[in-house]
């Protein structure tokens, strides 16, 4: 497998921990998004969007992170990241596009150039537009998991899901830009049960060969 990846890339690190948990082996190509070269020709050809990340499997070329931990789950089924049951299924999905279809599509680089260039609105502006979203997505999945009354360790049962990971990727991007976590007691003690596993942990952007220097 191939992934084009980036340290601080959120997508990217869904895409990290979902093969970490599965066990599978990766070629890193990294694509730096602060020099701008996910619209450089070459990498517009891997990606059409000139968004990371996209992975190869032999062949086949996968985009967007939700469809890519979909097509792992169904190609590699064990362990598992998606419960059996159907409707538990539902709920994971449902909670892992807190994340993936709400929140993070709010906060990323093209919509914070977007605020800074075009609309021209403070540093202070802009950062409480940011910490105003990682904290209503937060505060979402507080209150599943409150309404669940789940007696597992993570989002649904006794090991990580789809949500666990869209967890991870909401609770990292608030604590980068310093939006308060402390409310959200069972978001946080899922994270620190996550980040306990070597999978998450070695997926973390601080953990990535090319943070070096940040």
């Amino acid at each position: 497998m191939k992934l084009y990846t980036y340290w601080r890339s959120q997508a990217t690190f869904r895409v990290r921990i979902a093969l970490n948990l599965k066990g599978l082996t990766r070629e890193d190509v990294v694509i730096n998004l602060d020099r701008g070269d996910q619209f450089k020709p070459e990498y517009r050809q891997e990606n059409a969007q000139a968004v990371l990340p996209t992975l190869y499997d032999g062949d086949a070329k996968l985009f967007q992170s939700v469809a890519i931990l979909e097509y792992l789950e169904e190609k590699y089924p064990n362990p598992p990241i998606l419960p059996k049951d159907l409707l538990a299924r539902a709920w994971v999905r449902g909670f892992a596009l807190i994340n993936v279809a709400d929140s993070h599509p709010l906060i990323v680089p093209r919509i914070r150039n977007y605020l800074t260039d075009v609309l021209k609105v403070s540093e202070a502006q802009r950062t409480a537009w940011i910490q105003h979203w990682l904290g209503a997505g937060l505060q979402a999945m507080e209150d599943l998991l409150a309404e669940k009354k789940s007696t597992g360790k993570f989002c649904h049962g006794d090991s990580p899901t789809i949500a666990d990971i869209c967890l991870v990727t909401q609770v990292t991007p608030a604590q980068l830009f310093k939006t308060d976590v402390a409310p959200f007691k069972r978001v946080m003690g899922i994270y620190e049960r996550c980040m306990a596993i070597p999978a998450f942990a070695d997926a973390h952007p601080r953990k990535q060969p090319d943070f070096e220097g940040h």
